[in-house]
């Protein structure tokens, strides 16, 4: 089972775009490119924090390596 999180950006917490809640859970996206896909090389494609609300399913994306997670009860 997913574990919820709250995350933030140094003294900025993140909140849903759509619904504004607070509690997400995390997973890893890799952002692959069509050149790199026609290449067979999207394993080097970069890869960002997907933030998955919990409330409502809206996905955020971050290539911010800065993002800080933090473990909540949901």
């Amino acid at each position: 089972m997913a574990k919820a999180v709250r995350a933030a950006l140094g003294d900025t917490w993140i909140t849903c775009q759509v619904c504004r809640s607070d509690v997400f859970r995390e997973r890893g996206v890799k952002l692959n490119s069509s050149g790199m896909e026609f290449m067979n090389l999207a394993w080097a494609d970069e890869t960002a924090t997907g933030l998955i609300c919990w409330r409502c399913g809206y996905v955020h994306l971050f290539v911010n390596r800065e993002i800080q997670l933090h473990r909540v009860k949901a």
